[in-house]
């Protein structure tokens, strides 16, 4: 059976690019890395690598096991960490992966606030694009918890934390934000618009995809950005309208942002592969408690647009929805 070591040489020698390189990041003799290597080719009954003139290359059988040496160093790492985290050892790190949305709107606070318990654990943090990236990316022990949409059949952890809205943002003198209907906009609305779209790379972009497309248009495209904040600079610049977390608009934001109708969420979760250690846990209730998914500052001024929208108008009927 492989160990450890030599998986761990397995992946130094492949992020390194060669058996040299390797053995010094590692801090190990060159023979005694290739020693081991070859013990590890031997167990699985085949080469791992090529040796070419300038670096080495995977066969099938290595790119086979590399991702599962990377996982198993990984959950080495934590179980080390547990351990010393029920000793009572609060040091370390914790791995964190989540989304780039999440990661501007949803978790700064968060952490903040779980930082001033666990002052002695530093956090890394992994981003990912797309949801189904960040799951595989869990499945193969990237982080000890991750923060977004739950995976379908998820056989580990998961706390619920809630729904974030999406709202459709625009400059402040946009007609559908001046409308009767304001601080509420049908999608189908905004057909004909050029919107501030998302790379095809993006999560945010299947999202604005599937809302269109369920009210029958694809959106026409102004630019396209990879991050929420940068598309509601450019929508609030007179771009074109777009689709973004509520967590993700700043307070004091000069544009104007209204609620699709109907709503448009999405489901959020901290989720773990295995039982979370005191550690994680503690974040994840903090997550669960503390989570800005409807800043109070959107919240407020959604509310003073839906009452003045309600308010009777210089003797006209009140507007019934």
């Amino acid at each position: 059976m492989a160990t450890l070591r030599q998986l761990e040489y397995l992946v130094a020698i492949v992020d390194e690019g060669s058996f040299t390189r390797a053995a010094e990041s590692l801090n190990v003799t060159q023979p005694g890395l290739s020693h081991q290597f070859q013990a590890l080719e031997r167990e699985v009954g085949g080469p791992l690598l090529e040796r070419l003139p300038r670096g080495v290359r995977l066969t099938p059988a290595g790119r086979s096991m590399l991702p599962h040496a990377r996982a198993a160093l990984a959950e080495a790492g934590r179980a080390t960490v547990a351990a010393r985290r029920a000793a009572g050892v609060s040091t370390g790190e914790l791995h964190l992966a989540t989304l780039y949305s999440v990661s501007s709107g949803v978790l700064p606070p968060v952490l903040g606030l779980w930082r001033r318990k666990h002052p002695g654990v530093r956090i890394r943090l992994f981003e990912h694009r797309r949801s189904d990236e960040m799951a595989q990316a869990m499945a193969a022990g990237q982080a000890d918890v991750a923060v977004g949409p739950l995976p379908e059949d998820w056989e580990g952890t998961a706390r619920h934390i809630g729904a974030e809205e999406f709202l459709v943002v625009t400059r402040s003198d946009d007609p559908v934000a001046l409308s009767d209907r304001a601080p509420r906009v049908r999608l189908s609305d905004l057909a004909e618009r050029e919107w501030v779209h998302f790379t095809p790379d993006s999560g945010l972009s299947d999202i604005l995809e599937r809302a269109c497309d369920a009210v029958g248009f694809r959106p026409r495209v102004a630019v396209r950005t990879e991050q929420a904040p940068s598309a509601i600079g450019y929508a609030a610049a007179g771009l074109g309208p777009t689709l973004v977390p509520a967590n993700t608009i700043p307070p004091h934001f000069p544009g104007a942002f209204l609620r699709p109708d109907p709503p448009l969420r999405r489901q959020l979760t901290g989720y773990t592969r295995t039982s979370p250690d005191p550690v994680t846990a503690s974040f994840l209730e903090t997550l669960g408690e503390h989570a800005p998914l409807m800043p109070a500052h959107v919240a407020r001024r959604l509310r003073t647009a839906e009452r003045s929208v309600r308010r009777e108008p210089r003797g006209r009927p009140t507007r019934q929805d």
